[in-house]
């Protein structure tokens, strides 16, 4: 076990947000090896999110954006644990980062698929499928193509599977994760409303 200086345990934190001891325990997890250490600490934090999603987030921020030339405006409520957590820079950042990315050309309609109403669901499911066969394909792959497309339709309506603006590598789900893994508490988007002006 290699010793671990406060100055690797300081870094560390840095770099990823964790607890102090969290930080300590990684790094003599993996020899003092840094970038192990950031892994080890990702995994941890990923399986700890899955850990909390049944936690009550009742704490948290209502942030607003409005749009440089005044046209959109955004009101949204992100929830944590604590208010400690709400506090934090990080938190405030992340919900600053949501409320833009609502405003964006997203446009988001609903925070998870199932606010999806059934029945413009069941409409947009019908209307997929006769397109399909109109294809000529068989029935297997109708239900292939089915799917796909409303894959891709909940992906242009629901915020949490839109590819986050300032970072298309993620969705905004995985954003809340990641954000959520860091700050070691449930994060997660309550409600939000999107103004466009003439809309």
């Amino acid at each position: 076990m290699s010793d671990v200086t406060a100055a690797q345990v300081k870094a560390l934190r840095e770099a990823t947000g964790a607890g102090m001891m969290d930080c300590k325990n990684a790094l003599v997890e993996t020899g003092g090896d840094f970038e192990r250490a950031v892994d080890l600490l990702k995994e941890k934090g990923q399986a700890q999110v899955q850990k909390r999603a049944g936690r009550s987030a009742d704490q948290g921020l209502i942030d607003s954006y409005i749009h440089f030339n005044n046209t959109v405006g955004v009101l949204v409520e992100v929830n944590c644990e604590t208010d400690f957590v709400a506090n934090t820079d990080e938190f405030r950042q992340v919900v600053k980062d949501i409320a833009l990315h609502i405003a964006s050309p997203a446009s988001p309609r609903f925070i998870v698929r199932e606010e999806f109403p059934a029945d413009e669901l069941e409409r947009e499911r019908h209307i997929f499928e006769v397109q399909a066969k109109e294809m000529g394909k068989p029935d297997h792959i109708v239900e292939k193509i089915v799917e796909g497309k409303l894959d891709a339709l909940f992906k242009d309506n629901v915020l949490l599977e839109q590819d986050f603006v300032k970072d298309d590598s993620k969705t905004v789900r995985q954003l809340l994760d990641e954000t959520s893994a860091k700050l070691g508490e449930k994060v997660a988007v309550r409600r939000f409303v999107r103004y466009k002006l003439g809309e």
